[in-house]
């Protein structure tokens, strides 16, 4: 298999609105209308697509920089800590009254969760034209199609700038099924959908067949399955590794996220198809075991250790 290439040590610019996370954890059952019910504990964290990936790409050790408004309400500002923390590079994240408070609500229960949320102001970050310039910059990654549907021409000056593309579709009722979605992601390099959104997009209840549809448009898919594992399709070629053993799931909030980074951070360093998959699918299942999306720092060795389990497992290899 192969593929277009970006620089192996350039930085990572991840975009995608930028959220205010309230991760309620230890609900017995989810409120209905008319009910209240009470958590055992909350969490308040950043959150969005395009900050997770970021966070666990430098934990990987691969630079990252947030491309993404904030607001200057209090609720925004009090993710400034934990931005910081992270070790992504802040340099052009635009702070602006009208980007916030944007915010999730998260319920977890027995691992598997709910959101609720608000958008606020545009996506379009006035630092885009700098941060797309910036001659470290070798990769952007798109953490949802809503950024790009709002944002039309991002692809196409990314690749202006020589730029290799990932895109992460992230599950919108109002997008996921546009008749629009595939011609707007013409240049990206790497589809990243799960299970749900490839099948949506592709209009195919079959897995298999969906991967296979959305290759003829993508230089390389990769289709997370959560319990199942993911799947990669690049041409006429295929594979597919299983899921990892995990050892308990606190929260899965940002799971998708973390397996992209795991999965960019092997490709853009180098590594083989088979590699990157097994690395993402590691990412993604240590993720889990921590409260919030970027809520625990990914151990690489730990990473590559899981890697290492799954590709002893025989591959699912088809041409």
């Amino acid at each position: 298999m192969t593929s277009r290439r970006s620089r192996p040590d350039g930085l990572v610019l991840s975009t995608g609105r930028l959220y205010c996370d309230l991760v309620f954890r230890g609900l017995t059952a989810m409120p209905h209308l008319g009910e209240e019910r009470f958590a055992d504990d909350l969490a308040i964290v950043p959150g969005g697509g395009g900050f997770i990936t970021a966070a666990h790409l430098v934990g990987l050790g691969r630079p990252a920089a947030l491309l993404a408004r904030l607001g200057e309400d209090p609720l925004s500002q009090s993710l400034l800590p934990a931005l910081a923390r992270s070790g992504v590079e802040l340099g052009f994240l635009e702070r602006a009254p009208d980007a916030g408070p944007q915010l999730t609500v998260a319920m977890v229960q027995d691992g598997e969760r709910a959101f609720l949320s608000r958008r606020a102001g545009s996506a379009r970050p006035a630092t885009l034209p700098a941060a797309l310039g910036d001659v470290r910059v070798a990769h952007l990654h798109i953490a949802e199609f809503a950024t790009l549907a709002e944002i039309p021409h991002l692809v196409t000056d990314a690749r202006h700038h020589g730029l290799t593309v990932s895109l992460d579709p992230s599950w919108d009722d109002a997008l996921i099924r546009s008749p629009d979605l595939v011609a707007l992601c013409n240049g990206v390099d790497i589809f990243l959908p799960n299970a749900s959104e490839a099948r949506a997009i592709a209009d195919c209840d079959d897995l298999d067949t969906a991967g296979r549809r959305l290759a003829q448009h993508f230089a390389l898919v990769v289709i997370k399955d959560g319990g199942d594992g993911a799947r990669l399709y690049e041409g006429r070629e295929s594979l597919a590794l299983p899921a990892a053993p995990c050892q308990g799931v606190l929260d899965t909030t940002g799971a998708g996220d973390a397996f992209n980074a795991g999965f960019l951070a092997a490709w853009l360093g180098g590594s083989s198809p088979e590699r990157a998959l097994a690395e993402g699918i590691a990412c993604g299942t240590l993720s889990v075991q921590s409260v919030g999306g970027a809520g625990h720092e990914l151990d690489p060795r730990q990473v590559a250790a899981v890697a290492d389990q799954l590709l002893e497992e025989p591959l699912r290899r088809h041409g």
